[in-house]
């Protein structure tokens, strides 16, 4: 008997070729082609939370610092990966590890980086029409996958470009100031960890800042604010502009007439990137945000220039004015905080919250228990740095992370007032 199912099992036909090579050909066709964009990307932002919130708990990661609740870690893995900037712990409660695993959710859930994968899988599914295509519209298809790998070069060189001039900058910075780098060692922070983290931050524009202060702790740090605000801009309302000037870098030192073509006409794959805009349009986006900057930097000035200690009181000039443009840059597009918005006039808060409200950025002054209109005689309130979200219940917490995970994909609803855009 035994010998028998020998011989059969030597006479059994091998697995056929190419088996698995097929089998994963059939599972890209089906991403590609047959699930829907915004199914794959709440997918993959979902999936990176889940796998933050494993690493943020696992007792390597956490150490032996405080316990923090389960569904707070699932919260801060949500917000970091989605870049929402709101937070129900307080950061310098956070472990070293676990702040280098939220830089990793950041950079993965940065809306350059994303672009980036898009354009990845873009160049997989034209190769997969090429094998598919005949002859004529196969030489179409590879030109257009040539452009958009170059393209991918582009891009990718800016994500390095802006991430290591910023950490090389940040960390000379501390090497030679040295009040600001007392503040990190009092608060035991890293400078290494600290410059990539803030950098990393403040490019995909989440806001996350390791200290429980935010920036605050850095108020009369100008020259570090002046090296933090590029990579805002940069990350976010100006990245077509960079990426135009990042894609006529690679254009020169490589000398590819893919890239000299797709900058004469970008509207050849604007199907395909939409991040790559005409030159007009570039100029007219810079104009905008400069200018949403300067009327929020002269409003300021005008109305704060002499207030109170806690706002921009017994500061030089020059650092009142540098402090001005931080605050009025993360208004738009990070949420960074160096003064409490709480005390600014109430001229200043609505125009910060048309700001807020147009780039969808979330600010928060902490939680002080002095605000309170009643006061608790029991005692049991205690100050937090972190928002009024950090208070909510379960259920709450539950329904905003979803909002984060549906906000996070709101350019598929581009167009206002309409449907969704599936498919």
């Amino acid at each position: 008997m035994i010998m028998e199912i020998e011989h059969i099992s030597r006479k059994s036909p091998p697995p056929p070729p190419h088996s698995w090579r097929s089998l994963a050909r059939r599972f890209s066709h089906f991403l590609l082609f047959r699930c829907d964009p915004f199914f794959l990307q709440f997918l993959y932002f979902l999936l990176i939370s889940l796998s933050g919130f494993l690493v943020l708990r696992s007792p390597a990661v956490a150490g032996r610092g405080r316990h923090i609740e389960d569904l707070d870690l699932f919260f801060t893995s949500v917000s970091a990966s989605t870049v929402s900037s709101m937070n129900t712990v307080e950061m310098e409660s956070l472990s070293p590890a676990q702040l280098w695993v939220l830089v990793v959710l950041m950079l993965a859930g940065g809306e350059v980086f994303t672009s980036l994968l898009g354009l990845q899988f873009t160049s997989l599914k034209l190769r997969l029409k090429r094998e598919d295509s005949t002859v004529g519209s196969g030489g179409e298809l590879e030109d257009k996958r040539e452009v958009l790998r170059w393209l991918g070069y582009a891009v990718l060189g800016y994500l390095l470009c802006f991430h290591l001039a910023g950490i090389f900058l940040v960390s000379v910075y501390f090497a030679v100031a040295r009040d600001a780098r007392e503040v990190l060692r009092r608060k035991a922070i890293g400078v290494p960890l600290f410059a990539v983290f803030l950098v990393v931050s403040s490019f995909s524009n989440c806001g996350f800042v390791p200290t429980n202060e935010n920036m605050a702790v850095f108020k009369n740090d100008s020259a570090l604010l002046l090296m933090v605000i590029p990579q805002m801009l940069a990350g976010n309302t100006l990245f077509p502009c960079g990426l135009r000037l990042a894609a006529w870098v690679a254009k020169r030192a490589a000398r590819r007439k893919e890239l000299a073509g797709v900058l004469r006409a970008p509207e050849a794959v604007a199907s395909e990137y939409k991040h790559l805009l005409p030159r007009r349009h570039c100029v007219y986006l810079a104009a905008t945000a400069v200018g949403f900057v300067a009327v929020q930097v002269a409003m300021v000035c005008a109305q704060e220039w002499r207030s109170s200690p806690e706002v921009l009181g017994g500061m030089e000039w020059y650092r009142k004015l540098v402090a001005t443009l931080f605050e009025a840059v993360n208004s738009r597009h990070t949420g960074e905080t160096i003064v409490d918005v709480s005390k600014l006039s109430p001229a200043i808060l609505v125009l910060i919250a048309v700001m807020i409200a147009h780039g969808n950025v979330g600010f928060s002054v902490g939680y002080s228990c002095e605000r309170r209109t009643k006061v608790n005689p029991n005692g049991s309130c205690k100050d937090a740095s972190y928002g009024f979200v950090g208070r909510w219940s379960s259920k709450g917490k539950i329904i905003l992370m979803m909002v984060m995970l549906l906000g996070r994909l709101k350019k598929f609803q581009i167009n206002g007032g309409k449907a969704w855009m599936f498919g």
